[in-house]
């Protein structure tokens, strides 16, 4: 694709809607609307990489309570005609058909490679990738299992949801520093991931989230990765112009 004069790509990640509730991430929610109210002059695209909610399940024909400014914004946005891809983070797996039937936004649940203005992108949520984290990967296939998704399913709306609303936000990616905090390149494992692909193809830009840490680093001469950061303690975005990718706050 070929990016118009004067047009832009978007990306952002790890909103988590409802952490730690939903009348605390009000504001955020609210910060993150009058984002997407001002970039919708001028994308092209949106790339928006998990972890919009702290916790979404599709039930069929029951859906989370809330998130009607953002959900609404995002359903004025895609009916403009401004494509939004969507890439299924850790605390939402179980998307499954009312953001490509409401919203018409197309999902993602792997990392996938793009092409604009003749430059590539790499694109994912983050989780799960690169080496070690062998309790999270164990616990993410439970969780995918169609068995248990299931079994999760008979449980009562009002109850599922706040089971999960309550396991999600004692993550530690909620409410520790650990995962806050730069480990240096050589224990960055998603830049250790980068670093791979790197061997078997060039990429000109890694995008991910998950980390909740504003990152942007040389891979070589040629190669970025960028961490998107969060719209709970950063409120970091990407833009891409057609020449260069910015990593941003929003003020």
């Amino acid at each position: 694709m070929q990016i118009p004069k004067g047009k832009k790509i978007y990306f952002a990640s790890d909103n988590h809607l409802g952490a730690p509730t939903r009348d605390a991430s009000l504001p955020r929610e609210k910060k993150f609307v009058a984002w997407l109210d001002d970039i919708k002059k001028d994308a092209a695209v949106i790339f928006l990489l998990g972890d919009l909610f702290d916790f979404w399940m599709d039930y069929k024909r029951v859906v989370p309570k809330g998130f009607t400014r953002t959900l609404g914004k995002l359903a004025e946005i895609s009916d403009s005609g401004i494509p939004i891809h969507y890439f299924v983070g850790n605390h939402d797996l179980w998307m499954n058909g009312y953001f490509e039937e409401e919203l018409n936004i197309p999902l993602y649940y792997n990392p996938k490679e793009f092409t604009f203005n003749n430059k590539t992108f790499f694109i994912g949520h983050g989780d799960g990738l690169g080496p070690g984290d062998k309790g999270y990967k164990r616990m993410k296939k439970v969780f995918t299992n169609k068995f248990c998704k299931w079994l999760f399913r008979w449980l009562h709306p009002d109850i599922g949801v706040k089971l999960a609303q309550y396991l999600s936000v004692k993550n530690k990616l909620i409410s520790g520093d650990e995962d806050a905090k730069f480990l240096g390149e050589d224990k960055e494992w998603l830049v250790q991931y980068c670093k791979r692909k790197l061997e078997q193809k060039h990429r000109d830009y890694f995008v991910f989230g998950h980390r909740h840490l504003p990152l942007n680093i040389n891979l070589n001469k040629k190669a970025q990765y960028i961490n998107l950061g969060d719209w709970i303690s950063y409120y970091t975005y990407a833009v891409f112009d057609g020449e260069t990718m910015e990593l941003k706050a929003y003020k």
